[in-house]
């Protein structure tokens, strides 16, 4: 979704990378911080200057292992914390090519910006994820406990819910446009992947 978008805004060359981790069988996930950092560094070493890195990851179950993250953790508000460790993750990458985003609070608030796509895919259930969404005019809010973060709630709604397969879908249907309408702090970030493109 992401790319298309990109292209028709001048961004011509995306490559998404999924986290690696330490284990055989596994690859993806963002459990540990160190497994963040690698990749980050060695993107940043082996490619030119005109490259630019950014992440994509959930502040849903983040990793203690950023820095300073048991300080950051009393802040106030969930987006105090998410700014603060953004800030972080950016300070010790310390590269002007380099900008982390934590998503309030994960992946699939985004979805949650439109029924569309829960009226297609998830039809059976349509009200239950409305009722959610007029509760939360602004999807990224979404997230009153552990088990009131987006994908909770919606295995809770349908437990047979897969945030690859499904996930994928489901933000298919809505459309990175609603998306990028109903949640600034997304749309903050694809706006600066644009002006950064383009430099």
């Amino acid at each position: 979704m992401l790319r298309p978008y990109l292209n028709d805004h001048g961004v011509y060359y995306v490559t998404p990378i999924v986290i690696h981790t330490n284990t055989k069988h596994y690859k993806g996930g963002f459990v540990n911080y160190a497994h963040l950092r690698n990749d980050i560094v060695s993107l940043l070493q082996s490619e030119g200057h005109d490259v630019f890195v950014t992440t994509f990851v959930d502040f849903f179950r983040i990793p203690n292992t950023i820095p300073h993250y048991n300080q950051i953790s009393n802040r106030g508000t969930h987006l105090e914390q998410v700014d603060g460790m953004q800030k972080e993750i950016d300070d010790d990458i310390n590269d002007r090519r380099f900008s982390s985003y934590i998503q309030l609070h994960e992946f699939e608030a985004l979805l949650f910006s439109s029924n569309k796509g829960f009226e297609k895919w998830m039809a059976e259930n349509k009200m239950q994820t409305d009722d959610i969404i007029s509760k939360f005019p602004n999807p990224e809010d979404i997230n009153t406990s552990t088990d009131g973060a987006p994908s909770k709630r919606l295995q809770a709604i349908q437990p047979t819910y897969d945030k690859v397969i499904q996930g994928n879908l489901i933000a298919l249907e809505v459309g990175i446009r609603q998306m990028l309408d109903k949640c600034p702090r997304f749309s903050q970030w694809v706006e600066m992947l644009i002006d950064r493109g383009k430099k």
